[in-house]
């Protein structure tokens, strides 16, 4: 199952600031497909605690991104939990926690096949 996600800054009408973001629950790995003042990589690995799922570098266990409120199961047949939280990211040089909103916009159920080998099974 895939989940895109939307982050947004504290203040969307003032502030611009956003990522498109994959989540692919079977690889448990994520990867940015636009944005805006939100600087995250390309990809990454994500972690998920239970109501906490976090966004980090390949290999890294260190979060870019933390998205409370949001649990992610590889398993299909089970349902995430929420569909909007809070979103915390630090993608500064300074490593200067920014702060914000996260938000589902859609969820793919079918098998998806990655464009890029980088998602493909080992």
């Amino acid at each position: 199952m895939r989940l895109t996600i939307l982050v947004n800054g504290p203040d969307q009408a003032a502030h611009h600031d956003y990522a498109v973001l994959w989540l692919d629950t079977e690889q448990q790995r994520w990867s940015r497909e636009s944005h805006e003042g939100i600087d995250l990589p390309e990809w990454g690995e994500l972690h998920d605690t239970g109501s906490l799922t976090t966004l980090c570098a390949p290999g890294e266990d260190e979060p870019l991104c933390t998205l409370r409120g949001l649990h992610v199961d590889p398993d299909p047949k089970r349902q995430f939990r929420s569909t909007a939280g809070d979103a915390t990211w630090s993608c500064t040089p300074s490593h200067t926690l920014a702060s914000g909103f996260w938000k589902l916009q859609a969820v793919d159920r079918m098998p998806v096949h990655a464009e890029s080998a980088l998602f493909s099974k080992h």
